[in-house]
């Protein structure tokens, strides 16, 4: 359903109503068909005020992408390969419809959302696929490498890289419908192997649904909560190497991951499935983040934990500037009492925004912030919580409060936590409403130790904000007791998708000159390929596409600059940052 909000003054026609099927806006919609979000009004009064905008801005949407996608792009398969998949599928798990081959060929980047507004197909496979079991993907891949037929694959649909675009047209496997089933579930090993293709909150359904699933003692979780959790798959979530909103308690899927399978060109690569050995370097590492590069994941086995979520203590805490917030965040992490669950530091641009959204602004806590001296604008908003076994959440979210105390931290209690749980996994919904006006919401995240941190947080911004008029908001999440992850999110109102990709380029120039990576836990896709040889060194490029060479000699897993393995000399961004900074911003 619409989350509807009641404005006092003027309120734009945000989009309540489900797109018409089969057309372009149905594949760009986030989600739910039937789910929209708007902003707040005060996040709208905000945006008027930064981008210069009236009223009479918002009197119209920008109806675009309300066409029937055409069926005139024929398959360029030739018919025996069309018959050979038709073989192992049967007539109704294969699709050379163009709106199917469409649907699985963008992901969710803002650059995928423009071409869908506009009527733009490229890049999009020859046919769709449907597997039900490995063994049909066991037969097509030495078939495909034969005939040097492109294969991608479509996981939850919720890729922020441009990760499923099938450059060199080709097959796409799309996982969602029947490669999404649990094989086993382990209660003594505390494991669980699933297909790739299971949903995260399928995964999740299955273990809090252990007893009466399995017959298990008790209910189980498996900690990896992705903003994208509602559409993402256990597949994506581990061949780009992801991490979700509970990572520094429960880890990142790295951390989760105790076996995988593959089915590559050279054959089926599978990793030992133990809890650790020293039997040369690790399979699991080796094919974790490999973005379909080197082939396809079939099987997944994942640690699980125990649903502790009745332990859970929320707390939220609001400092005097971002320095002595971040200064309290290391010793948290630091500490050795144990590692909060969700952590979520919010800069002074990120919090006065979250105060507006999380109805924080105008109350007597507001009252109380400015009378103490935490000033709008140079606040940060501090929130989280504990979990685990009862005493070890109570203890640690006491450790928390003490240290948070010490570093001038003022208590905002679990109610500011509460709302955003609230709605974390439901702003998406937001692009759409507001690239109706013109005005795009997309996020950069990078992962920093702590020393280079503030530099990092400042050399960035500066340049997004050295674009007139745009928001830049950041936060630290995903933390370590050697760093975190800064996850920038920037709102601007762009002309067109040129303007827009611009812009974007010159954030991941100024992220690479600050010494940042080019990805925390949303992987490299095609988008960020251009940077990845600078950012990691060319001896470690040689030794990525010499893994490539030897899974996959024909270059038939996701080509087309994936991860930057077969991307053109001309295309890389080249070493010695030659692009805009902060101080030259050629806007």
């Amino acid at each position: 359903m619409a989350e509807r909000k009641k404005y006092k003054s003027f309120k734009p026609e945000w989009e309540i109503v489900p797109p018409p099927a089969k057309t372009f806006r149905s594949i760009l919609k986030w989600g739910n068909p039937d789910e929209f979000k708007e902003p707040s009004e005060s996040m709208f009064k905000l945006m008027k005020k930064t981008f210069n905008l009236d009223d009479k801005n918002f009197d119209s949407k920008i109806e675009q992408g309300l066409e029937v996608v055409p069926e005139e792009i024929p398959c360029g398969l030739a018919d025996e390969h069309v018959e050979f998949f038709r073989s192992v599928f049967g007539e109704d798990r294969i699709s050379t419809k163009v709106y199917d081959r469409l649907s699985v060929a963008y992901g969710k980047t803002m650059h995928d959302l423009y071409r869908l507004r506009e009527n733009i197909i490229e890049n999009i496979p020859d046919i769709v696929v449907y597997p039900s079991d490995k063994e049909e993907i066991e037969k097509i891949i030495p078939y495909c490498n034969e005939h040097r037929i492109p294969v991608y694959v479509y996981g939850g649909g919720s890729s922020v890289t441009r990760g499923v675009e099938a450059y060199k047209g080709g097959v796409s496997l799309d996982m969602r419908p029947h490669f999404n089933k649990v094989i086993k579930f382990n209660e003594t090993d505390q494991t669980i192997t699933v297909q790739a293709g299971m949903s995260g909150p399928r995964l999740e359904q299955v273990l809090n649904s252990a007893p009466e699933m399995f017959g298990a003692k008790m209910k189980y979780t498996c900690g990896h909560f992705p903003q994208s959790f509602e559409y993402s798959s256990v597949g994506g979530w581990v061949v780009t190497r992801g991490a979700g909103q509970n990572s520094t308690y429960y880890g990142n899927i790295r951390d989760m991951v105790m076996g995988q399978e593959y089915v590559t060109p050279r054959g089926k690569i599978s990793s030992y499935g133990l809890p650790a050995h020293a039997v040369g370097p690790e399979i699991d590492e080796i094919m974790m983040g490999s973005e379909g590069a080197f082939g396809i994941l079939t099987h997944v086995t994942l640690k699980v934990f125990r649903l502790t979520e009745e332990n859970r203590k929320k707390f939220s805490f609001i400092f005097k500037n971002w320095e002595e917030a971040r200064n309290a965040a290391r010793e948290i992490m630091q500490c050795e009492a144990g590692h909060p669950s969700v952590f979520r530091l919010s800069d002074p641009e990120e919090t006065d925004v979250m105060l507006k959204m999380y109805k924080v602004e105008d109350t007597i806590l507001e009252t109380a912030m400015n009378t103490m001296g935490y000033k709008p604008m140079q606040r940060c908003l501090f929130l989280g919580w504990s979990e685990g076994e009862k005493g070890f959440s109570k203890n640690l979210a006491k450790n928390v409060k003490k240290i948070c105390r010490k570093h001038g931290g003022f208590s905002l209690t679990g109610y500011v936590t509460s709302s955003w749980e609230h709605g974390r996994f439901s702003d998406p919904y937001l692009r759409e409403s507001l690239q109706d006006y013109g005005i795009i919401i997309d996020t950069m995240e990078c992962g920093v130790t702590w020393d280079k941190m503030g530099d990092v947080h400042e050399f960035v911004r500066k340049y997004t904000k050295s674009r007139p008029d745009t928001i830049c908001m950041t936060h630290l999440s995903h933390a370590y007791p050697q760093g975190a992850n800064l996850y920038f999110i920037f709102i601007g109102k762009f002309k067109d998708k040129e303007e827009y990709l611009d812009y974007q380029f010159g954030i991941f120039d100024n992220v690479q000159a600050a010494g940042a990576s080019m990805s925390h836990h949303h992987g490299v896709g095609k988008m960020t390929a251009p940077w990845v040889e600078d950012s990691i060194g060319k001896p470690q490029m040689e030794l990525f596409r010499s893994l490539k060479n030897y899974f996959d000699p024909n270059n038939i897993m996701n080509p087309g600059g994936t991860i930057g393995l077969d991307l053109p000399e001309d295309q890389k961004r080249k070493p010695k940052f030659a692009g805009r900074t902060w101080e030259n911003p050629a806007w």
